[in-house]
């Protein structure tokens, strides 16, 4: 929902103690979403294999065929029939400021879901996502990689505020990456009572997004390494934003470039998000995304890329499906919503 207005403008100091909000705004769009489809549909229009996990509900078999379409293997997601598929509620009003609450519905049953035994059909992964989830679900996923010896993104993202500082610990400790974003740095830092040394120590590499300002990636004992956006053509919808960012990172991090470089690729696909309405529905043509990241970054960064992208988009329409079987190409794993 957009609502024309500013939403800051509505809130009144000397009463936010009893906060009671209506907004009349000018049009309700239902569009696909979920962070782990998200991300999941980034990696497949950047040409990898990847499997999406977890629970969705009885109302999400035209969302599987349109995630099937777009090359995401929906192998791992389990469907609940008696429930809804998790959603999203937003409203977005003239300046991008964000209200929004979520339902889980069928994410409750996500533990339900083996990670084990989906690799077992789909094929060994080279790197599990642990996104916003079911918090239990979070917590046995992370165990899972830990156990079966699988390198795994700790992503905790919104889920952070329901997360104890224990289960905080134990979802970033042993990542290779660690996803936040500025905000929820800082409660991860105060929800766990750890310095930033402590979260290094515990971590391979900490990715933090700074909204217009860029990103920064830490790593003990080596310098952060910084990048900032390319320039966007418009500023239509942030929704979706990092999760497109993540896509383009965990793509590159597959494909063993540098961190710098990885952090440019996420950077380029999340301003396709940012110039669309809707998480998924950003156009995705190689060749203009090489010439944007050259334009922007450099035709070093451009050429270090073009190997691994597909030599066409590899977004398909609803009426040609990309074949539903397992890929042979190594995949990562989104886990979530």
């Amino acid at each position: 929902m957009v609502f024309p207005g500013s939403i800051t403008d509505q809130l009144l100091p000397d009463r936010l103690d009893r906060v009671s909000l209506s907004f009349l705004v000018e049009g309700l769009e239902v569009r696909r979403g979920g962070v782990g489809a998200n991300i999941a549909l980034g990696l497949g229009r950047l040409g990898l294999a990847p499997v999406l996990v977890g629970a969705a509900g009885a109302d999400h078999g035209e969302y599987d065929a349109w995630l099937r379409a777009n090359g995401v293997d929906t192998t791992g997601v389990l469907t609940v029939p008696d429930l809804l598929t998790a959603r999203f509620l937003c409203t977005t009003d003239r300046d991008q400021n964000q209200i929004a609450s979520f339902y889980p519905g069928a994410m409750a049953r996500a533990t339900d879901v083996d990670l084990a035994g989906v690799l077992a059909r789909t094929g060994p992964a080279r790197l599990v996502l642990i996104g916003p989830d079911d918090p239990a679900a979070m917590q046995h996923r992370t165990q899972e990689c830990r156990d079966a010896g699988i390198p795994f993104a700790a992503d905790p993202s919104q889920q952070l505020a329901r997360l104890s500082a224990e289960e905080a610990v134990h979802l970033v400790t042993g990542a290779d990456l660690l996803f936040t974003n500025a905000y929820e740095r800082e409660l991860l830092l105060h929800r766990t009572g750890l310095t930033e040394a402590q979260v290094l120590d515990r971590v391979g590499s900490w990715i933090t997004t700074l909204g217009a300002d860029g990103v920064r990636i830490e790593r003990r004992g080596k310098p952060p390494v910084e990048t900032v956006p390319p320039p966007e053509r418009a500023k239509a919808d942030p929704t979706g934003v990092g999760d497109a960012f993540r896509a383009g990172f965990l793509a590159a991090t597959v494909w063993q470039l540098p961190v710098l470089t990885a952090a440019r690729v996420g950077c380029q696909l999340a301003t396709l998000v940012l110039e669309t309405v809707g998480t998924q529905e950003y156009p995705f043509d190689p060749a203009d995304f090489l010439r944007r990241l050259a334009d922007a970054y450099g035709p070093a960064t451009a050429g270090a890329v073009r190997p691994h992208l597909p030599a066409r988009s590899a977004v398909r329409s609803k009426s040609n499906p990309a074949p539903t079987g397992p890929s042979s190409n190594s995949s990562t794993a989104a886990a979530g919503t």
